[in-house]
């Protein structure tokens, strides 16, 4: 059945156009746009943002663990992470992982690259229940769900892994290829999770292995390059960086999708895209942990695509991501407007990272086009931060002053889950999640 969707402006790969409706089968997907038909449903109806990286359950850490504790670095906040991983139930999965896919629509995210390395039950039995959990999460919010299993061996290069890290191993690639069978019909992709917990020639042999199984059309996803250490002790055992052993182990190609890639070398932003790899940026998380600023304006003017994901959901807002990707270049080049172009930040900058963001997630999203799904996200006329503009300002007053708040509706496949901040089921939800998040927290 055809769904009819009518807004007074469309942000379109073409730009803004006035007055359309657009045409949704019943699979949601946009059949076509046309001359607007009938009273409009909302203002400015925009692509839903991509996250192109998650981990759900680190929404309960929020808050958590923020007393300085000596030097306190990414390092000694990977061990209040954890405690927490080493707590969670299944079916305290599925209240955290749902409480974090509300707030990723309620903020603009209307699809998920999750990246799930939470995988063995508390004792370390293994099995699919902690991957479903989230799965059952993402059917009950309506969040569009790309999920990443995570391929995870050793607690370091050349290290065994630790017993706080026994729920994200698999000690075989056959056990991890068995899990990825036991998700059957789920959109997956594969992870490995970075060259730290993957040798080299696992990583070959896991790739060699998914892509028997699967054929050349999942994505790819890894962590690379995030932290300084890791960059010092890849090169002490290996003799290179992480992107350059990456790039000697595995054929590099647009299904790649490079997490952080905070510290790589020029040399190395050219090779990414030459290579057209998606860099993945999360720059709240990459905030929040200290990890340090990827030339991102360089490696756009390059011709990279980028990314973005909200990483440790620390706080969810595709606008505010968007902030901080573009005043960390300015931070960095002590320049302003590092990701505009002529005609201004906002369009330009939304609709490329969509189109990374679409990438990632591999499925028909991004952007509001025939053949892409209608996951869309409609901007309030009367919102704060653009009063006073005219239309064609009306996107650079959201990247610079807006957020979530200023969203008037959140759709995904025609079917609008997000009315003004409320959605159906959310305070029981977030009732839910307090219980769960206060427990999980609790010292020892």
């Amino acid at each position: 059945m055809q769904t009819r969707l009518t807004f007074k402006y469309l942000l379109t790969p073409e730009g803004l156009r006035r007055d359309q409706t657009l045409v949704v089968d019943g699979n949601g997907v946009i059949e076509a746009l046309t001359p607007a038909m009938g009273p409009a449903d909302g203002f400015l109806a925009i692509p839903g943002m991509p996250n192109a990286h998650s981990h759900a359950f680190q929404r309960a850490l929020s808050g958590f663990g923020e007393q300085r504790k000596g030097s306190d670095t990414f390092w000694s906040w990977r061990e209040a992470m954890y405690r927490l991983a080493g707590r969670i139930t299944p079916e305290d999965m599925l209240v955290v992982a749902r409480q974090a896919f509300l707030e990723m629509l309620r903020g603009g995210f209307t699809s998920v690259a999750e990246f799930h390395y939470l995988h063995h039950l508390p004792d370390g039995r293994p099995g699919p229940e902690m991957a479903r959990a989230v799965v059952q999460a993402a059917a009950e919010t309506g969040i569009r769900l790309r999920l990443l299993p995570v391929f995870y061996q050793s607690g370091g290069f050349n290290q065994p892994a630790g017993p706080e890290q026994r729920r994200f191993v698999h000690a075989t690639i056959e056990d991890y290829c068995r899990l990825l069978q036991e998700l059957h019909g789920v959109p997956l992709g594969v992870a490995p999770h970075s060259l730290r917990a993957v040798n080299p020639e696992n990583l070959r042999r896991l790739i060699e292995v998914a892509e028997q199984e699967y054929g050349e059309r999942l994505p790819i996803h890894i962590h690379i390059s995030e932290q300084q250490l890791e960059v010092e002790e890849c090169r002490k055992l290996y003799g290179m960086t992480p992107v350059e052993l990456l790039s000697k182990t595995v054929q590099l190609n647009p299904r790649w999708n490079l997490v952080h890639a905070t510290h790589a070398s020029e040399a190395e932003r050219r090779l990414l895209a030459q290579r057209a790899v998606t860099v993945v940026l999360c720059p709240v998380t990459e905030a929040y942990l200290g990890d340090g600023l990827f030339a991102a304006d360089e490696f756009k003017d390059a011709g990279g695509r980028l990314a973005i994901g909200s990483d440790s959901n620390c706080r969810i807002d595709a606008i505010e991501e968007l902030r901080w990707l573009e005043y960390g270049q300015r931070l960095r080049k002590q320049q302003r407007a590092r990701f505009a172009d002529a005609k201004g930040l906002g369009q330009c900058l939304w609709s490329g990272i969509c189109t990374g963001g679409a990438a990632a997630v591999a499925q028909p999203v991004g952007a509001i086009a025939a053949g892409k799904y209608a996951d869309l996200v409609v901007l309030d006329e009367q919102a704060g931060p653009w009063l006073g503009h005219g239309i064609d300002t009306l996107m650079d007053a959201l990247i610079i002053g807006g957020s979530r708040n200023d969203i008037a509706a959140v759709y995904v496949g025609g079917k609008r889950l997000v009315d003004h901040g409320e959605s159906n089921g959310a305070q029981a939800a977030a009732d839910a999640f307090a219980r769960v998040t206060a427990s999980l927290n609790k010292p020892s």
